[in-house]
């Protein structure tokens, strides 16, 4: 009964611990088809525990426009999400979520200060990345 009693414990303990343990989003991801063929959209996320370091760029396959690089940081929710805060190469700063969709991401940006507009139509809601690189 005793060592019973220590086996439910020690299970209960080891699933605790897993369960604690931040989900994985660290790696390479792009759309290289982003708005239907025109634009590459790129992510890499490096991660410590919790703490999850972004950067990503967005341009125009044929070079209009903006082309804005951005990086930021955020956390792991209790959700199994990132939520971050990221400033680009034109000083427009916004916050972003990312979920897990098997080895993909979805990206979601929302801006909350424009300094250039010509960036607002890369930055989309629900935004699927493919993983290109696995750290």
């Amino acid at each position: 009964m005793k060592d019973r009693q220590l086996l439910f414990t020690a299970i209960a303990f080891a699933l605790s611990v897993m369960a604690a343990e931040a989900p994985n989003f660290a790696g390479e991801y792009a759309d290289k088809n982003f708005l239907k063929g025109q634009a590459v959209f790129q992510m890499s996320l490096e991660q410590s525990g919790n703490t999850v370091s972004v950067w990503f760029s967005a341009g125009y396959t044929d070079g209009h426009g903006a082309g804005p690089d951005a990086d930021g940081s955020g956390k792991v929710t209790p959700k199994s999400t990132v939520e971050f805060k990221f400033e680009d190469s034109f000083k427009n700063a916004g916050t972003g979520t990312i979920r897990r969709a098997g080895d993909d991401i979805i990206v979601s940006l929302k801006t909350t200060r424009i300094a250039d507009s010509r960036c607002l139509e890369l930055y989309r809601q629900n935004m699927r990345l493919k993983r290109i690189n696995k750290k």
